[in-house]
């Protein structure tokens, strides 16, 4: 089974290329509509901007692609900016649409006192922890967070696990074979590596 990494010439491909290859998988890169098809599962890594990471995706023809793949509800694991483009559009780049998988809109923090962006280790709430791909993480694992905006889904049947940061927010979300956080599931050791391992074994990937 091949794995995607969707490469759009910004994210953070290098630490999570190194988790897979911890998981037993060598990461094929898209950074063209070529190698799609060859895919069993595709993972977006995220890091930027979401306007840039847009304009990104646009120039290397890589939207379309990637919305066929969401579509058809082929398995797919956004992070971090990977998980904000699913939406229609962010606060951080007015004007520029998402990929409109799921309707909402990515919020910056509001003002509550703690430091933005919110950096560091904080629980995730689960909401159904004996689920796929969540199972065996406990009902509130620790990940690794680097961000200032987070996904508000006007759905809220979506969220498939919450953070508190001054306010409470979406941490993941999940639909059919779609899954996505906000967290750093690369870079949040065991319980990222478990949740990673989770997601490419219930594919079929190891």
């Amino acid at each position: 089974m091949t794995v995607g990494v969707v490469d759009y010439g910004g994210g953070n491909i290098r630490s999570l290329v190194k988790a897979l290859e911890a998981l037993g998988v060598t990461p094929q890169l898209l950074s063209s509509a070529e190698g799609f098809d060859d895919c069993r599962l595709l993972v977006f890594p995220g890091q930027g901007a979401f306007g840039d990471c847009m304009k990104k995706l646009e120039e290397r023809e890589l939207v379309e692609p990637l919305k066929a793949w969401l579509a058809a509800d082929r398995p797919f694991f956004g992070i971090c900016v990977g998980y904000q483009l699913l939406f229609e559009s962010s606060e951080e780049s007015p004007g520029q649409p998402g990929l409109g998988i799921f309707q909402g809109t990515v919020r910056h923090f509001p003002d509550s006192g703690l430091k933005v962006p919110h950096m560091g280790w904080n629980s995730a709430e689960l909401n159904v922890p004996e689920s796929t791909p969540w199972e065996g993480l406990g009902p509130a694992p620790y990940f690794y967070y680097v961000h200032s905006y987070f996904p508000v889904p006007e759905d809220p049947s979506l969220i498939a696990a919450e953070t508190e940061y001054g306010t409470r927010f979406a941490a993941a979300v999940q639909r059919g074979n779609v899954v996505a956080t906000q967290f750093h599931p690369e870079k949040s050791q065991k319980a990222g590596m478990r949740l990673l391992g989770n997601f490419l074994r219930d594919n079929g990937a190891i």
